[in-house]
């Protein structure tokens, strides 16, 4: 790891400075009179959590028993205690305010609750996963306790949720069958072709150049062409208009999707089936094995770490782009981002970009598990 002179770990230093600018921001909380605009600044706090940061660099700079721990500590306070207190700002200000008015997460809390969670996971590297696990679980119970008790209810995203429940539990549902969908095709397409791929080595630069080039064109760019053939083909065929395959909607969105997901699929697989040692392959085939036994009982066992790998890729991706999905009628959660900039509603705006980030973190985290439970089998 690369340390200052006084020996303090670089990322420690720059996240400590991050924290203390995030500090001596003026905005922890805004104050607005309704949800459309920004309002004014608002930092009760700013004094003890500049004196915290203050700590964390001290702590950081003197070699003392018990240091890491304690800067475990603050680093964890600061991940459950800055929403909370934004939670109690907010009750408060809201006991003596009209009844729309908005208080709403600032730059400076987004900013102070992004290092303390950055912090808390470099002092959490290099500890057992175990560890890891049970920190982060614990900042995750803390925090849903305290959802579920009602102490973030007066903060504007809340109320945005809480207004907008069921359309946004249906553009949920929605994001995920695009990215699901995506996923399994992905996987049933791209693998036969990274096979072929790998088997003649010619097709190789061909069929990857051809995916990489793909990769460039703009996402937006892509679901706008892809909308007038299939309308086209949803009029050419009624059948499959009746099935809802149309110029708008599901269909032309998972099209573009899967286009953007073959690439680490295939090149995944490739370099899965080249992981596979020569000599297994030689002693399987010693063994009278096909070439179809040879892939399914040697090649994929041995090479599907690393196609686990890809797929955790693709996921992530996938829903990542689904969001642009919804400029051409496929939902999800990219709906509420759109209508959010449309209407000028910056929470709107943030419920639908939080939900992504938390569905990419959540899906990634889920693959790591795979792959580890893989690795660990192997």
């Amino acid at each position: 790891m690369i340390r200052r002179p006084n020996g303090m770990a670089l990322p420690v230093l720059v996240l400590s400075i991050v924290g203390v600018i995030a500090a001596c921001l003026p905005a922890f909380l805004r104050i607005a009179p309704n949800r459309l605009l920004t309002g004014e600044a608002f930092n009760p706090h700013a004094w003890p959590v500049l004196g915290g940061w203050l700590l964390v660099v001290v702590c950081s700079s003197v070699a003392f028993p018990g240091r890491r721990v304690l800067l475990l500590a603050i680093a964890w306070a600061g991940v459950v205690g800055l929403p909370l207190l934004a939670g109690a700002d907010a009750h408060r200000i809201l006991m003596h305010a009209t009844p729309y008015t908005r208080v709403q997460a600032g730059a400076g809390f987004w900013l102070g609750w992004l290092a303390a969670a950055l912090l808390l996971l470099d002092h959490l590297r290099g500890m057992h996963k175990a560890a890891q696990a049970g920190a982060w679980l614990a900042a995750l119970a803390a925090v849903t306790l305290a959802f579920v008790a009602g102490a973030f209810d007066s903060l504007s995203l809340v109320r945005e949720w809480q207004a907008q429940r069921a359309p946004f539990t249906a553009a949920t549902g929605e994001h995920l069958r695009l990215a699901a969908i995506t996923l399994v095709l992905a996987l049933l397409i791209g693998a036969p072709l990274g096979w072929w791929a790998w088997r003649t080595r010619r097709g190789d630069g061909v069929l990857v150049g051809i995916l990489a080039f793909l990769q460039t064109v703009p996402s937006l760019a892509l679901f706008a062409l892809l909308i007038a053939p299939f309308a086209w083909l949803a009029h050419a065929w009624p059948a499959l208009g009746a099935l809802g395959f149309g110029g708008t909607g599901a269909a032309p969105a998972v099209f573009a999707l899967l286009l953007y997901a073959l690439l680490p699929v295939v090149r995944y697989t490739v370099a899965g089936l080249d992981a596979v040692p020569g000599d297994a392959r030689e002693a399987a085939r010693g063994l009278g094995m096909s070439r179809a036994q040879l892939l399914w009982r040697v090649q994929l066992p041995l090479g599907w770490p690393v196609l686990l790998a890809g797929l955790r890729i693709v996921a992530v991706q996938t829903i990542g782009l689904a969001a642009v999905a919804a400029l051409i009628g496929a939902g999800g959660l990219g709906r509420f981002v759109f209508l959010g900039i449309g209407q000028g509603a910056m929470d709107m705006v943030m419920l639908g970009t939080l939900a992504i980030i938390v569905m990419a973190l959540a899906v990634d985290l889920l693959f790591q598990g795979l792959l580890a439970l893989t690795e660990r089998r192997a």
